[in-house]
């Protein structure tokens, strides 16, 4: 039997990549890796370590120490840090702002890229983030890369915080966003850059439902054209 597709998605900060791929993922049946969340779970860490950012070699270090894991539950897959779900306290703007500079270390990305590798090598996943089809996966079946333009993609998140009960303010919601963008694009290491074989969905007069619907339809004919024809087994439709 063929092994099910690698499934590689990309894009910058609030493009909806977290919950695009969840559905993705759950439509197909197949695992969802949320990469971004695990750059989120090491920044924590050294936030709460209080390791200084500047020094790579210790962040590095921290990056090969830490266990990070995802768990199925009905409400949605859990972020486990060292045993702790942290799906909440790795979602806030202070969090937001050190994972670019965490994932910006050279020492960080290699240890999260072979997890996600080991993860995902068997195939039957969608994986999220900035660099997985470029470094993480560049041979991925599929690849998509998710756009938005930043003053909607800072609504979104404002919005998003807004309703967690966050004070937050919309114009700075945005101002954050564009210097992620800036920092993203700007790193040394694996920079956030569009695959050249990525199939590029601007969503900003899109709903969820509507990227969905694409996205679905580009993988079912990349399954046809791998010869797996047919639902995939435990796909919800």
């Amino acid at each position: 039997m063929k092994p099910e597709l690698i499934v590689a998605i990309d894009g910058p900060s609030g493009a909806g990549k977290s919950t695009l791929s969840k559905r993705l993922a759950a439509a197909l049946g197949y695992l969802n890796l949320d990469t971004g969340a695990m750059y989120r779970a090491v920044a924590l860490a050294a936030s709460r370590k209080k390791v200084d950012l500047s020094d790579e070699a210790a962040l590095g270090r921290l990056a090969g120490d830490v266990s990070i894991d995802f768990i199925r539950q009905d409400s949605g897959e859990r972020v486990m840090l060292d045993g702790e779900d942290v799906s909440q306290a790795i979602r806030t703007p202070e969090v937001s702002l050190l994972t670019s500079r965490v994932a910006a270390c050279a020492g960080v990305r290699r240890a999260m890229v072979e997890l996600q590798r080991q993860m995902g090598a068997k195939g039957g996943v969608v994986l999220e983030g900035r660099d997985i089809g470029t470094v993480v996966f560049p041979r991925a079946e599929v690849k998509f890369f998710l756009s938005a333009s930043a003053v909607e993609r800072g609504r979104r998140r404002y919005e998003e915080l807004k309703a967690r009960g966050l004070l937050v303010e919309l114009e700075q919601t945005i101002v954050e966003v564009e210097a992620r963008d800036a920092a993203d694009s700007a790193r040394e290491h694996a920079p956030l850059i569009q695959a050249e074989d990525a199939l590029v969905i601007d969503s900003t007069a899109m709903t969820i439902d509507q990227v969905l619907q694409e996205m679905l339809r580009v993988v079912e004919l990349r399954r046809r054209q791998a010869g797996l024809a047919g639902p995939v087994a435990g796909a919800d439709r």
